[in-house]
């Protein structure tokens, strides 16, 4: 997604070889066109697959499931990182390691919402370590519903997270995707032809 590779260059902070900020435009002050059109970029990539729900966790992936939720006609569910004291029914949970804030926590989703029948796909802001995401595979696995991929908008291909998905057989796209990064410079891998091949099988061509 060209347009996305722009702003990161413009606006994003590196602050070392492993360390990406975003927040301007992304996950903290967030534009609302740019993730509107994230949300397009995904259903084009997806949209031929019977998704029922997208799935993400709380915070910074939620504006970016709702934008696919909308563009592919679905709910999207956030998974929580605390158990509310109004959440009392049973829940699906997966402990998951912060890459970015150093901690260990458990994310939980109310079985209410997601179970056999349901079609997945999860959707977050980033893919590096992958710790996030295995742990949502988990609960899809946990809840009986199918995972049909992985959606993220930025991807720190030189981290192992595609490699742990991948292994389990979860298909990952990624809408940019770094090959490298260091204070004042950034490499991006061009993977237009993935892209445009998925979004042929989308239209059915």
């Amino acid at each position: 997604m060209k347009i996305l590779e722009e702003r990161i260059r413009e606006e994003g902070l590196i602050l070392s070889d492993t360390v990406l900020k975003v927040d301007s435009f992304l996950n903290h002050q967030v534009d609302t066109e740019l993730a509107l059109q994230i949300g397009q970029e995904f259903k084009m990539i997806f949209g031929h697959l019977p998704v029922t729900k997208v799935l993400t966790v709380e915070a910074s992936g939620i504006q970016f499931a709702m934008a696919a939720g909308i563009a592919l006609k679905v709910p999207f569910i956030y998974a929580k990182k605390k158990k509310a004291i109004t959440q009392s029914e049973d829940v699906y949970s997966a402990p998951v390691h912060s890459f970015t804030r150093q901690e260990h926590y458990r994310i939980s989703i109310s079985q209410k919402y997601l179970g056999p029948g349901d079609k997945v796909l999860i959707v977050d802001d980033f893919l590096a370590t992958g710790a996030a995401l295995v742990g949502l595979a988990d609960i899809v696995e946990e809840s009986g519903a199918e995972l049909l991929g992985v959606g993220c908008v930025i991807e720190k291909s030189f981290q192992e997270g595609r490699s742990l998905l991948e292994k389990r057989g979860i298909p990952v796209h990624a809408l940019a995707r770094i090959a490298s990064m260091a204070p004042g410079e950034i490499h991006f891998i061009d993977n237009t032809a993935d892209i445009e091949e998925m979004i042929k099988e989308s239209a059915g061509c």
